[in-house]
C-alpha cells in the first residue's frame, strides 16, 4: 500500500511539474518578485528577469510569441535595440564601451515577452499590487531612516534625507507613480458609492504624499506630478470636477508649501541653481545646460545616424579638454535628457525610433480600465521625466517602464482579444 501511495504521489508530482499552468504560475511568481525587488535591489531585479525567462521556455508557444513580436508595440522596442547593436559599427569608442552601450537598451527586449505572457496570465494585477506594497514598505523605511540615519545603507548625506536604498530621484518616481495610479480605483469606488473601500487606498496615497512633503522629493517629481494629474482629469473627470479639484489642489499645494520643508527646499534648489549658473558657479542646472549644449554640437557633427553606440563618454571627455567647457563642470557620460542621449549615438534616426516607441505605447493604452490607465501613466511619466534624465537607459526607471508597459499591455491585449468590457482589463 505504501508503494502504491508513493507512486500516486510521484505521478501527481510529475503531472504538476508537466502542467502548463504550473509554469505560468512560476513565471508570474518571478514577475511578482521583480516588482517587489524593484524599489530595493538591482541584483534581485536582474535575477528575477532571468528566472522569468527560464520558466517561460518549457511551454513557450512559438507561434504566439512570433505574433507578439510582430505587434507594433513590440516592433518599436526591438527596432531601437537593433539600432543600438548596428550603431556599434560606426562608433569611435573602444569595443568595450560599445558593448557597454548596448546594456541599457537590452531590457526593452523583455517587452514582447511580457506582452506574450500577461496576455495569457490571470495575475497581472498582482504585479501592480506587489509594486505598491513594496513602495509602501519603502516609505515606512524612509520615515525610519529620516529619524535614524545610521540605519540607512547609503552615505550619511542621503541617509539624513530619508534614503534607505537607491536615491531620492528613484524613490520619488516610485511614489509619484503609485499615488497617481491609485487615483483611478479611488474615483471608481467613490462613483460606485463604495467609499469604505476607497478609504484605505486614500490612506496609502496620502502616506506616500506625506513622505514626499516632509522627508524628500525630487524636482523632477514636482514637475511631472501636475502633468500626470492633468492627464487623469482630462481623461476621467468632468470639467466641473476638474475645476473644483484644481481649486482644491491650489489650496492644498499652498498649504503644503507653507508647512513642508521639502517643497520649500526643492523650490529653493531651482532658484539657487539658476543663480549659480548666471554667476558661472557649478550646479546641477549648469551641468545640464553644459551637457545639452555639447550634445547639440555632437548631433550637428553626425546628424543622420549619430556618432555610434557607446560614443557619449568619449565625446564628453574630448569636449572637457576644450576651452569651451565650463569651469568646475563634471565630465559625465550622460546628457541628462533621453532625446539627446539617443541623438548623440544614433542621430535623427534614433530620435525617430525613440519617439515612435513612445507614441505606439501611448496609443496602445487608449480606453478605460485600470490597466489602460497604469500603462498610459507609465509612458507619460517616462516621457516627461526624460526631459531631465535619460530614464529609458537608467536601470531603475527603465525597468519601471518595461514592467509597467509590458504587464499593462498584456492585460489590455487579453481584454481586447476576449471581447471584454474595458474595465475588465483592470478589474
Amino acid at each position: 500500500m505504501t508503494a502504491i501511495a508513493g507512486s500516486a504521489v510521484f505521478a501527481s508530482l510529475v503531472r504538476l511539474i508537466c502542467a502548463r499552468a504550473t509554469w505560468i504560475a512560476l513565471a508570474d511568481a518571478a514577475a511578482i518578485l521583480l516588482a517587489l525587488a524593484l524599489p530595493w535591489s538591482t541584483t534581485l531585479v536582474a535575477v528575477s528577469a532571468v528566472l522569468m525567462l527560464i520558466v517561460l521556455v518549457p511551454f513557450l508557444d512559438v507561434e504566439a510569441l512570433l505574433q507578439s513580436l510582430r505587434r507594433p508595440a513590440s516592433v518599436v522596442a526591438i527596432a531601437l535595440f537593433v539600432l543600438t547593436v548596428v550603431g556599434t559599427l560606426w562608433s569611435p569608442a573602444p569595443w568595450a564601451e560599445r558593448f557597454h552601450g548596448i546594456g541599457p537598451v537590452l531590457k526593452l527586449l523583455m517587452l514582447p515577452l511580457l506582452f506574450y505572457h500577461f496576455e495569457r496570465s490571470e495575475r497581472g494585477r498582482w504585479i501592480f499590487i506587489a509594486f505598491l506594497v513594496s513602495c509602501v514598505l519603502l516609505s515606512v523605511m524612509s520615515w525610519i531612516v529620516a529619524f535614524h540615519p545610521d540605519l540607512s545603507l547609503k552615505p550619511r548625506f542621503n541617509a539624513a534625507h530619508g534614503i534607505f536604498v537607491k536615491d531620492y530621484i528613484d524613490q520619488s518616481q516610485e511614489f509619484t507613480l503609485c499615488v497617481m495610479a491609485l487615483a483611478y480605483p479611488i474615483i471608481a469606488l467613490v462613483r460606485a458609492r463604495k467609499v469604505r473601500l476607497a478609504l484605505p487606498l486614500c490612506a496609502i496615497a496620502l502616506t506616500l504624499l506625506a513622505n514626499m512633503m516632509f522627508v524628500i522629493v525630487s524636482r523632477t517629481a514636482l514637475v511631472t506630478m501636475p502633468i500626470m494629474a492633468a492627464v487623469f482629469g482630462l481623461l476621467h473627470l468632468r470639467w466641473r470636477t476638474n475645476l473644483m479639484i484644481l481649486a482644491a489642489s491650489i489650496a492644498v499645494v499652498a498649504a503644503a508649501w507653507a508647512v513642508s520643508p521639502q517643497f520649500d527646499v526643492a523650490l529653493e534648489r531651482f532658484s539657487q541653481d539658476y543663480r549659480f549658473y548666471k554667476k558661472g558657479i557649478p550646479s546641477s542646472t549648469a551641468e545640464r545646460l553644459e551637457y545639452w549644449t555639447h550634445a547639440l554640437t555632437f548631433l550637428a557633427d553626425a546628424p543622420l545616424i549619430g556618432n555610434g553606440t557607446g560614443s557619449t563618454k568619449q565625446l564628453y571627455e574630448q569636449a572637457a579638454r576644450s576651452p569651451e567647457w565650463g569651469v568646475g563642470i563634471r565630465v559625465f557620460p550622460n546628457p541628462h535628457n533621453q532625446t539627446l542621449a539617443v541623438a548623440i549615438q544614433w542621430g535623427v534616426l534614433g530620435i525617430a525610433a525613440l519617439y515612435a516607441m513612445w507614441l505606439v505605447h501611448l496609443l496602445m493604452f487608449r480606453g478605460d480600465g485600470l490597466a489602460n490607465w497604469i500603462g498610459l501613466l507609465v509612458v507619460v511619466q517616462n516621457i516627461f521625466t526624460s526631459l531631465f534624465n535619460s530614464h529609458i537607459f537608467d536601470f531603475h526607471e527603465g525597468w519601471m517602464y518595461v514592467l509597467g508597459v509590458g504587464v499593462a499591455g498584456g492585460m489590455v491585449l487579453k481584454a481586447r482579444a476576449g471581447g471584454e468590457a474595458p474595465d475588465a482589463a483592470g478589474s
